[in-house]
């Protein structure tokens, strides 16, 4: 059966890193990336006279789910050409949106695919100091205001994706050092390989 995965979690989290070894070690994987598509947004900013501000109600209003629509519909097209696409992107609001998850199980549905998202958990410090390490232009307005950021990011594991009777519907990768890492590598490609 066809997969979709979709690696998520607040930023900083991992998620691109855990994303690229998983691609790695799995068989006909198509990895999707939706900062890839950041530089398309820059120049929605620069056309429309807009300062660089991800977190920004321009950004909300013209730019942020427009590039969700655009990263699941390359994953539902490459789809049509291999048994695995993985999409590394926060998910924010949309994991915790029964609608938009039930939405897009149907759609996968349609394509004879199963769903499953990887929630990369991983202490509050940790992401602010990788953050920080990373040093990219995206994240400079949340470490300027980081009290204000971080009240509006929910860090709790989206439980409601769960279904009791599915061992693959949603996997926890934890991510706040190593050894976590490791072994949650190692539990998560055992899951989805034995599929």
């Amino acid at each position: 059966m066809k997969r979709l995965i979709l690696v998520t979690s607040p930023p900083a989290s991992g998620k691109t890193y855990i994303s690229k070894q998983l691609a790695r070690n799995l068989k006909h994987v198509v990895y999707l990336d939706k900062d890839t598509l950041i530089v398309l947004s820059k120049q929605i900013f620069v056309a429309a006279g807009q300062e660089y501000n991800r977190s920004s109600d321009f950004f909300e209003a013209n730019i942020r789910d427009y590039e969700y629509m655009a990263i699941v519909d390359l994953a539902m097209e490459a789809l049509d050409y291999d048994d695995i696409v993985l999409i590394n992107a926060p998910f924010t609001r949309e994991i915790r949106d029964t609608g938009y998850m039930n939405a897009l199980r149907k759609r996968l549905a349609e394509k004879d695919a199963k769903l499953t998202v990887i929630w990369v958990q991983t202490d509050v410090e940790v992401c602010r100091q990788r953050m920080i390490e990373r040093n990219s232009d995206r994240d400079q307005w949340k470490l300027d205001h980081w009290e204000e950021y971080i009240a509006g990011v929910n860090f709790d594991i989206p439980e409601e994706l769960d279904d009791p009777d599915c061992n693959d519907d949603l996997l926890i990768f934890k991510n706040s050092s190593d050894t976590e890492f490791q072994a949650s590598m190692k539990e998560i490609l055992e899951i989805i390989e034995s599929e």
